[in-house]
């Protein structure tokens, strides 16, 4: 028995080894439009390489598959315009994580702490109310 049949190998790993992606898979619907455009423009080559055969031949079929990948360059044009556009938004939508980099100010609410607690070492800025609206709420 080889070492690749079952039956316990002594510690071999299996002839499947998981491996991590190098890349982040692409959303759906990005992934969607690429598959839609490379078909598109495999289908127009095929069809410019037949038009351009036909027309070395000098077949009247020519002129009707010329104007027929001149269609197909459009609509392949848009295809790939299609994925970019795809893209883009997707990651406008999607694919913002915003994390504040070390040179970033800091945040207001930290900002404000730090006043406040300069303010309240100097001495009251203000005077505090015993009975105001919100004392019922535990505020002041």
């Amino acid at each position: 028995m080889s070492g690749y049949e079952g039956g316990g190998g002594g510690g071999r790993s299996g002839l499947w080894v998981e491996e991590p992606a190098r890349r982040r898979r692409l959303p759906d619907p990005v992934r969607a439009s690429a598959v839609r455009a490379v078909v598109i423009v495999a289908v127009t080559l095929t069809q410019a390489t037949i038009t351009f055969f036909l027309s070395v031949t000098g077949s009247w079929l020519a002129f009707p598959m010329a104007l027929g990948a001149v269609a197909g360059t459009i609509v392949a044009t848009w295809g790939v315009l299609d994925v970019v556009i795809t893209r883009q938004t997707w990651n406008q939508r999607y694919g913002v994580f915003s994390e504040p980099s070390s040179t970033a100010r800091p945040r207001r609410r930290d900002a404000g702490r730090s006043a406040r607690a300069g303010r309240e070492s100097r001495g009251p800025g203000r005077i505090r109310r015993e009975d105001g609206p919100l004392t019922a709420f535990g505020r002041r």
